[in-house]
């Protein structure tokens, strides 16, 4: 499985993609910070973050696309910024007809480090680890994006799966006949 995994936001935009499957080596195929300019206006440094998005969509051609779920923060331009950015990774995503899961920051952690608590360092520490690297990944958002591809190896396709089965469990029909209710009958009414 390849994932595109982001770790949104509208300064620095982690990405990632990794290819790899449950219980196998996983294997870093790119990784990278999307910056845009705090000076410039909002709509402009979207579209930057969209026309970058575009290109690792159109270089890696992901089978699906993690993102990390915003979390409530008490600055909330930040928090809307973030709101804006995963949008536009849905919106490619679905034009391209890829199925799109959100994490949480403490899922993955947990996926990662196996505490749901750990620190940046820690989690830096497991992906440098897990994808065999030379040197952990640099900033901390290019980390992050690639915790959050591991996480959705390891989870989010396992997840996918189990849902498309009990979709296609719900669209089949039953064997087992429908019992039919009993009318009743004089002996049964006395």
């Amino acid at each position: 499985m390849r994932v595109l995994a982001v770790d949104p936001g509208l300064t620095r935009c982690g990405v990632g993609v990794v290819d790899g499957l449950p219980g196998r080596r996983l294997t870093l195929v790119e990784v990278g910070v999307i910056r845009t300019p705090s000076s410039d206006s909002t709509p402009r440094r979207l579209v930057a973050v969209e026309d970058e998005l575009q290109r690792w969509f159109e270089r890696h051609h992901p089978e699906s696309v993690a993102i990390e779920r915003v979390f409530a923060d008490t600055n909330v331009s930040t928090v809307m910024g973030t709101a804006q950015v995963m949008g536009i990774v849905m919106l490619l995503a679905e034009r391209r007809g890829l199925p799109v899961t959100l994490h949480t920051p403490t899922e993955v952690k947990a996926a990662v480090s196996g505490n749901g608590r750990a620190d940046k360092a820690q989690v830096t520490t497991m992906v440098t680890r897990l994808l065999q690297l030379d040197h952990a990944p640099k900033p901390a958002d290019a980390a992050d994006a690639l915790a959050l591809a591991i996480c959705h190896v390891w989870r989010g396709g396992t997840q996918n799966r189990l849902a498309e089965a009990a979709a296609a469990q719900a669209d089949r029909p039953s064997r087992i006949p429908k019992r039919v209710p009993r009318t009743p009958t004089k002996a049964t009414l006395r």
